[in-house]
């Protein structure tokens, strides 16, 4: 894609003028160890929705970020996340060299990543969660500048892909919602909101080996779970990011009754002794 292009890679003029800000930047901070810049979330599943989503993207480089690219990276989300721009804290972004990219390897798994929110580019360790994201990175992805992603990152098979799901729930979902008498982050609207419609995600992806959109996979939910949460997971596809109420303690506790569900799969599915059909 052509950075001065106004037109992509995203229908939103004002998530592309975001997007040829870093990027421009960012080739100029890397040079020659800039390889690509590419979208996943939200932008590349086709949901995403101004009023509640936020921008993920991947650069990619040949090695390592050297510790002077790094701290002017840094600087450069600083900057953004002190602008005026609507989506200063909007932003989710990680930095992966080539080999890191290709494939999960836990003994390299140690590089730059912003958390929408938190403002701060800190080197940290990405664990097995990002095979999911690896996946729509290649399957999905859109490609703002560099090559095809398929060409960058390895097929996943979708067993890998249902356990990577599995993983999630019993070293994040249980720990965090599940051994504790008061899950605090579920009584923010927003971050329930998130949590539900990353239940139903998961759930689909342990179903049938592959990631879709987190409508696609709540429709789905509503249709297969019997009823049980179909008002939650409504109220979750309906939220805005202007919506600042606070959950009431049923639904919080229905929430968490998603949650156990959802771990309850994934544990089923991390005891499963062989290869699970492809729905």
């Amino acid at each position: 894609m052509d950075r001065d292009d106004p037109l992509g890679p995203t229908p939103h003029a004002d998530v592309n003028s975001v997007l040829h800000g870093f990027l421009s930047t960012a080739q100029s901070i890397l040079g020659q160890n800039f390889r690509g810049m590419y979208l996943h979330g939200s932008l590349s599943l086709g949901d995403f929705a101004p009023d509640r989503s936020d921008i993920d993207f991947v650069v990619v480089t040949d090695s390592d970020v050297t510790k002077n690219q790094l701290v002017n990276l840094q600087r450069m989300h600083a900057r953004f996340d002190l602008s005026d721009s609507p989506w200063a804290t909007e932003v989710e972004a990680a930095y992966f060299p080539q080999d890191a990219l290709r494939r999960y390897d836990p003994a390299n798994a140690m590089h730059p990543h912003i958390v929408r929110g938190e403002g701060t580019l800190v080197v940290e360790r990405f664990d097995s969660d990002w095979i999911v994201n690896r996946y729509v990175l290649r399957e999905h992805g859109v490609t703002v500048a560099g090559p095809d992603p398929r060409r960058l990152i390895d097929p996943i098979d979708p067993h890998c892909l249902r356990l990577a799901v599995a993983d999630i729930g019993v070293s994040w979902l249980e720990p965090e919602f599940l051994e504790t008498d008061e899950p605090r982050a579920l009584q923010l609207r927003g971050y329930q909101a998130y949590i539900i419609l990353t239940l139903c995600r998961m759930l689909y992806t342990l179903e049938f080996g592959t990631v879709v959109s987190k409508p696609h996979a709540a429709h789905w939910a509503q249709k297969t779970l019997a009823g049980h949460w179909d008002d939650l997971i409504e109220h979750a596809l309906t939220w805005r990011k202007d919506h600042q109420d606070t959950p009431r303690s049923d639904e919080v506790a229905r929430t968490v009754a998603l949650i156990s569900h959802t771990v309850e799969r994934c544990r089923e599915m991390s005891l499963s002794p062989v290869k699970p059909p492809v729905g």
